[in-house]
């Protein structure tokens, strides 16, 4: 399978503290991994590595088959190969209307420099109603962030990483504090993710909400990779010992 992403042999120290340990970590083209793991075992040390927040120590790094200076690499250099993230923390304006939350700080301008206001909001209607299948009553681009509910403000912040060729979107517990119907809404929207031919890295310790999107998990464990499944091979319940029988070796 092609990696679009390939970490080997990474580490990052913060301190005395060994947060990642020899990393070996993939993800495939179209594919949804489910990254896990008990709080603290450097489930989000990890993605902030693979993204750019935190560049690693040590070790190697492939992006699309191409090796990156760990020591260069940054959120912006993520970007420019593919990758962006939606963080549990709010990544949207609450006052601000849709289409300009999805185009903040990439704006369609003229010559002169002025936002194409008319072309932002056709487009931010089809990434509404098409890329993601936002239709709720009265959504539209003018629509306000404080309207919408938490699992449909994920959705747009998923739209958005979406629109920006991005072959790439991690989600970093997307469904934290959502309720069950909500939480029912973000897996949908995972599943658009792949429908559109894109890749998912979705950070969770709840194995129940992404068992049924993901294609494989990985285990992480005081950080270090203690486990690495494809969801045929094994049950929820297979999975959840797994990580069980992990946390109780501390």
């Amino acid at each position: 399978m092609e990696n679009l992403i390939r970490m080997k042999g990474g580490f990052k120290n913060f301190g005395e503290i060994k947060a990642l340990e020899d990393i070996n970590f993939e993800l495939h083209k179209n594919e949804v991994v489910g990254l896990l793991g008990d709080n603290g075992a450097g489930k989000s040390t990890l993605i902030k590595s693979l993204t750019g927040v935190y560049p690693i120590d040590k070790g190697e790094l492939y992006i699309k088959g191409i090796k990156i200076d760990i020591h260069r690499y940054s959120v912006k250099e993520a970007r420019k190969y593919g990758i962006e993230t939606v963080y549990q923390e709010r990544s949207l304006g609450d006052n601000q209307p849709l289409w300009r939350n999805i185009f903040i700080g990439r704006h369609n301008t003229n010559c002169f420099g002025y936002i194409k206001v008319k072309k932002e909001k056709e487009e931010a209607l089809n990434i509404l109603t098409n890329l993601i299948g936002l239709k709720g009553v009265g959504i539209s681009p003018d629509s306000f962030v404080e309207t919408l509910s938490g699992g449909e403000r994920q959705g747009v912040a998923i739209g958005r990483a979406m629109y920006f060729e991005s072959d790439i979107i991690v989600l970093d517990e997307p469904t934290t504090a959502l309720s069950l119907k909500e939480v029912n809404k973000v897996l949908n929207f995972v599943e658009m993710i792949k429908k559109n031919g894109k890749s998912c890295i979705y950070i969770t310790h709840n194995i129940y909400q992404i068992y049924s999107v993901s294609d494989r998990f990985v285990i992480l464990d005081r950080g270090k990779i203690v486990g690495n499944y494809m969801r045929q091979d094994l049950s929820v319940e297979d999975l959840s010992n797994k990580l069980m029988m992990h946390a109780k070796s501390e």
